[in-house]
């Protein structure tokens, strides 16, 4: 299927590792230019080099630009430096690491603080920054990489639980606002895939039920009706497909890429 990337101009959020790094490669192999950020100007620029590896020809681009997803100033800067360099931009997909993890008591006002400018609030700058390009073109995609917690709380995941259920309120919103300009908003919610982010969760997990890890991730696949963790990979998949031509007809809904985790109807 051409999913008809091919020359489009994606921004892709915390793309040095993990989600956001295979989101992109997964752009760069449609044969979509790619804007990458991340707070690391070694790691990010790290990264740009090896997805170059994958471009099908030289007139395609992947641009690194070193930005901290939860500063105004570094988002405006990611889209600047896109709409710029290619005078247009045809996705965005907003990522972030993690917010803190601990429990209610344990939370300090400085790390709600951290959790909300880096989960909700870069969201909410990034699609302003974006969305009065895309409303000048008439098309965009956008793709929000949110988390399990917004259809499934989890007890220790109480900051994540908490904002991450905002992202898809006002990703309902603006989709309803902006459907007939041709833009579509959409959010992913991964289960248990298997990231540094989720090694670091897992290994704090298996310590307090005195389990190694291992047998912590045996343990927690019994969950998963398919029987075991998911890949960077296979949510990239379903995120290159949401920002192509097919998927015209989807916004405003979030999609569960967990294996079945989630026991929740819709």
């Amino acid at each position: 299927m051409d999913l008809g990337l091919k020359g489009r101009v994606a921004i892709v959020a915390a793309a040095s590792q993990g989600l956001g790094k295979a989101t992109a490669l997964g752009f760069v192999r449609e044969g979509a230019h790619v804007v990458i950020c991340g707070r690391d100007k070694k790691r990010i620029e790290a990264a740009g080099k090896e997805l170059r590896q994958h471009c099908a020809s030289k007139k395609q681009t992947v641009l690194p630009v070193v930005g901290d997803v939860s500063r105004l100033k570094d988002v405006k800067h990611v889209v600047k430096s896109a709409v710029e360099k290619f005078e247009r931009l045809d996705i965005l997909v907003t990522n972030a690491g993690g917010p803190p993890s601990g429990s209610f008591a344990d939370l300090s006002d400085d790390k709600w603080e951290t959790g909300f400018a880096q989960n909700l609030l870069s969201v909410i700058r990034f699609m302003r920054e974006v969305l009065p390009v895309m409303r000048k073109q008439q098309w965009g995609r956008v793709i929000n990489i949110t988390s399990l917690t917004v259809k499934q709380p989890v007890n220790d995941l109480i900051v994540s639980s908490t904002l991450r259920p905002g992202i898809i309120g006002i990703a309902k919103v603006l989709a309803n606002l902006h459907a007939s300009e041709g833009i579509t908003i959409n959010n992913v919610a991964p289960g248990y895939i298997m990231t540094g982010r989720q090694e670091e969760l897992g290994k704090m997990r298996a310590g307090k039920k005195g389990l190694s890890f291992d047998e912590y991730v045996r343990d927690v696949t019994k969950e998963v009706p398919a029987g075991r963790f998911g890949t960077p990979e296979e949510l990239a998949n379903v995120i290159v497909f949401l920002a192509s031509e097919r998927a015209s007809y989807v916004t405003g809904t979030t999609l569960s890429v967990d294996g079945g985790l989630v026991k929740f109807l819709l």
